[in-house]
């Protein structure tokens, strides 16, 4: 049974509430110094700029920004609603949008005629879980 009720777009979680969710819900997010995080591993500069282009198409057209932290091979991700100063539902939502597009592998779909990249360090651009 989950530890946590769902509240409205604005309502503040807890801190027990919002890692209650995330170890349920999100589980290569973590809660620290008021935001949400997750750390995207690349392969590469380019696969950095993928992510944070794929994070910021995202955020825009949900209109709910996040921080970032971006560096060669590594991209971090800060989730906090700024008007209610912590962590809502729009910052969950959110999330797990960003968590589906980023970690999406065709390849490994049945039923599709999408390959996915090549399992060559050539075409590699992230690090998945």
């Amino acid at each position: 049974m989950a530890q946590w009720r769902k509240k409205t777009a604005d309502e503040v979680y807890s801190k027990e509430e919002i890692e209650a969710r995330l170890k349920e819900e999100l589980p290569h997010w973590y809660f620290e110094d008021g935001w949400i995080r997750r750390k995207y591993k690349t392969h590469s500069w380019k696969g950095t700029l993928m992510v944070v282009n794929t994070v910021g198409h995202l955020a825009e057209a949900a209109f709910h920004h996040p921080d970032l932290t971006v560096s060669y091979a590594f991209v971090i991700v800060k989730l906090m609603n700024h008007a209610a100063k912590g962590v809502t539902e729009k910052d969950f939502q959110l999330a797990k949008k960003i968590e589906e597009v980023i970690h999406w592998q065709p390849g490994k779909e049945e039923g599709t005629a999408l390959e996915g990249t090549p399992d060559d360090p050539r075409f590699k651009y992230l690090k998945y879980d």
